[in-house]
Formats: C-alpha cells, sequence, structure tokens
C-alpha cells in the first residue's frame, strides 16, 4: 500500500500538484490546515493551539495525554496510513517515515526568480515584498524539521524524487507523479501463488521443531508457506541492508506470519524486538510468536514427539 510525502517550497506549484494528484490518485491529503484543525484539538486547548500555530519549538512541549504535540502527530500519522494510503503535505513526514517501504518522498522546488515572480502575480505584491514573504516562509519550513526533527530541510537525502518547476508544469509533475505510484503499487503486489508443481518441492526445514509445528499445521488442514519472505528491518547509511528476518511459517488463510522459538529464553527477547521493528516498519503486516511453553503444549496435544534441541 503505496503512500506518498510531499514537501514544497512555497511559490513552487507544491499545493497545486498534490490537489491534482489527490484528486487523480482518489487519495485523502493529509494536511497541517486538516491537523490543527481536526487532530490536535483532541488534546489540545485553544492557547496551545494558538502556541501551535505560531512556534514549532511548542511542538516538543508536552500534551495533557503525557507525549509531546510531535509524537502526537507522529503516532496518528502511522495510524492513518497503517489504514489506508494517503498524501502526507508537510509535517515532516520524509523524516518521519524516512525509511518506510511503502513511502515515496517528493520534494517540489523552483529557481527564487521563477518563485517571487509567482508571489507577486498571486498576491500582487511588489518584488522586494515578495522575496521577503518567501524568505520568510522558507525559514519557517526549515525551522520546523530543524527543531522537531534536527534535519535539515532541504538535505536531497530525505527526498526519493525532486521536481523543479521551473521547466515542469503542474500537469507534467502530476503525472510523473501518478505513474510513479501506480507502478510502485503494482510492483508491491503479492507475488502470485505457487503452481500446484511447485507447492510439492520438498521442504527443508532448519530445525526439528518447525517439521513438527508444520505437522500440527497439516493435521488441522491450515494451508501454509516455509519462509516465504524476509523483510529487511534495518539499513546502513548507504542504504545497504544490515539486518533482515525472515517469519518462519506463513498461513494465507488467516494472512499471519509465525515466528517459533523454542530456544532459552533469554534469547527470546532477540526475536521479540526484531518483530516489534518489523511491525513498526511494515504497518498492517500480522505476526506471532510461538513461545516454547505453547510449542511443546501443541506437540503433546497431538501426540507429537518434543525437539530435544534448542532453536
Amino acid at each position: 500500500m503505496v503512500f506518498i510525502t510531499i514537501s514544497r517550497q512555497t511559490g513552487s506549484l507544491g499545493r497545486k500538484i498534490t490537489e491534482l494528484l489527490a484528486s487523480k490518485l482518489e487519495l485523502p491529503v493529509i494536511s497541517r490546515d486538516l491537523v490543527i484543525n481536526q487532530w490536535l484539538p483532541e488534546i489540545a486547548n485553544r492557547h496551545e493551539l494558538h502556541m501551535l500555530a505560531e512556534s514549532p519549538g511548542f511542538y516538543l512541549s508536552p500534551s495533557a495525554q503525557d507525549i509531546t504535540f510531535a509524537e502526537y502527530i507522529e503516532n496518528k500519522l502511522r495510524n492513518y496510513v497503517a489504514e489506508q494510503p494517503a498524501i502526507i503535505f508537510g509535517l515532516g513526514a520524509q523524516v518521519i517515515f524516512s525509511r518506510h517501504p511503502a513511502a515515496i518522498h517528493v520534494k517540489i522546488m523552483a529557481s527564487p526568480d521563477v518563485r517571487t515572480k509567482r508571489i507577486m502575480q498571486k498576491y500582487n505584491m511588489e518584488k522586494t515584498d515578495a522575496a521577503r514573504f518567501l524568505e520568510l516562509t522558507d525559514r519557517k519550513h526549515k525551522r520546523y524539521i530543524a527543531t522537531i526533527y534536527n534535519k535539515d530541510w532541504s538535505d536531497p537525502a530525505l527526498y526519493h524524487l525532486t521536481l523543479n518547476t521551473d521547466f515542469l508544469s503542474a500537469e507534467e509533475c502530476t503525472n510523473l507523479l501518478f505513474d510513479l505510484a501506480r507502478n510502485r503499487e503494482i510492483c508491491s503486489q503479492p507475488a502470485v501463488e505457487p503452481s500446484e508443481q511447485e507447492s510439492k518441492k520438498p521442504v527443508y526445514y532448519k530445525h526439528p521443531s518447525e517439521e513438527e509445528f508444520a505437522k500440527i499445521l497439516d493435521m488441522y488442514d491450515i494451508e501454509w508457506e516455509y519462509e516465504p519472505r524476509t523483510f529487511p528491518i534495518k539499513w546502513d547509511e548507504e542504504g545497504n541492508i544490515t539486518l533482515a528476518f525472515s517469519p518462519d511459517f506463513y498461513l494465507p488463510r488467516f494472512n499471519t506470519f509465525i515466528e517459533l522459538t523454542t530456544m532459552n529464553q533469554k534469547y527470546a527477547s532477540v526475536k521479540k524486538k526484531k518483530v516489534e521493528l518489523l511491525k513498526k516498519l511494515y504497518p498492517g503486516t500480522n505476526i506471532n510468536i510461538v513461545f516454547r511453553n505453547d510449542f511443546y503444549t501443541l506437540l503433546k496435544r497431538f501426540g507429537l514427539k518434543e525437539g530435544t534441541e534448542n532453536k
């Protein structure tokens, strides 16, 4: 499920592109106005709303829910895109979802001269006033990201794609992003079900307990796949995968991954941390850990012999 974050310079046509793209993709737009008017009133009083509208630093203040307003917004955004795709307009989303595999991070920009001319035309301003207006809004954008996330808004590494509207129209940018989103959506679709012949290929288990668990699933006539997918969960600064996780089983009927752990319990926390990280990076992925006691209860119930090795 692909979602898009759009960051833009004032006068770059970023808002117009966002509106056109949202209409074409039939996606909702989550903007600062929506957050201020609909989300934050859930936890902020009138004075706090005023301060949030004026001061980026106030987002780091604790709310009535004992979390900062910035944390509250981040949690709301994560929960939202876990349920449905959307376009997030600003809000530091390019930082919040910097490693999210389903995100497309876009920056819309234009040269100062072009932006100044657009502001002059839109607001009927003199050139010096328009230039000052752009200077203030650019500073405000940068200050929010720097204050909340300690990041440089202009860092190109935060974005997958930068579009310069000196040379591209709003319609051209919209069509380009539409095609990118559709192609990404197609590429992220689950692989087709294996053919009957492929499904009969022998499975080479890494541990006897996995074979015993597969027998339990077969007894219940529950369809399963063994280690069908590997999830990257950590990357280095250059984007190379440094840690990945392959759950032991996938149960298509229940859309659930199963990870067995029959090892010494002091090591179980390692798998628990991997599972928690996987859930955070891949929202909507269902995965359960079957611990040693649970597993051997199942084995005993179905008369299967307990494994003697630790996994």
